[in-house]
């Protein structure tokens, strides 16, 4: 069986290295790499980032699912850009925020990412959390209180529209006060 034919089968777009060598069943990496480089060189495969391949053209795939597999390790949406798309903050935020274990800024794609990192105690509580289309996004209450977390002065636009009472309940879920 074609290999190209083993990923369009897998549902998927993305592939780290690693998912590539287990979906094939290598385990040599020299034919690992043969494999991908000439998948490459054919078209059939493009190069994301280092490690990191598709099988669809960059402006194809959802820019959060791209940011998500560049971090490769459990993160959400959350923060500014939650906040701005439910109205809590009126300036246009150019970048997607991410919180997860790692800490990075990056560009990809014409999209910039923000990643911040967030202990494993609190990244992964439930509190707050909503998933979508295989996404994890942080609720608009769940979003103010990481924002909180990482900078207790911020200043919120638009006030009436958050729930204080429930951005309190969140931080004690979470265990941030």
């Amino acid at each position: 069986m074609y290999r190209i034919t083993e990923l369009t089968r897998s549902g998927r777009e993305l592939f780290h290295t690693g998912d590539l060598a287990v979906i094939w069943g290598v385990e040599n990496k020299n034919t690992l790499y043969t494999a991908i480089k000439r998948l490459v060189s054919k078209g059939e495969l493009v190069p994301v980032h280092k490690g990191l391949y598709s099988l669809l053209p960059l402006n194809k795939i959802d820019p959060i699912k791209l940011g998500l597999a560049v971090i490769h390790s459990y993160a959400y949406v959350s923060c500014e850009s939650v906040l701005t798309r439910e109205g809590v903050i009126d300036q246009v935020v150019q970048a997607i925020t991410l919180v997860g274990s790692v800490s990075r800024r990056f560009s990809l794609a014409g999209h910039e990412y923000i990643c911040r990192k967030l202990n494993p105690k609190f990244l992964h509580s439930s509190a707050g959390m909503e998933t979508q289309n295989g996404v994890s996004w942080a609720s608009a209450f769940r979003a103010v209180a990481d924002l909180l977390y990482f900078n207790p002065q911020y200043y919120f636009d638009n006030r009436e529209k958050i729930d204080w009472s429930e951005v309190r309940q969140i931080q004690q879920e979470v265990g941030y006060v």
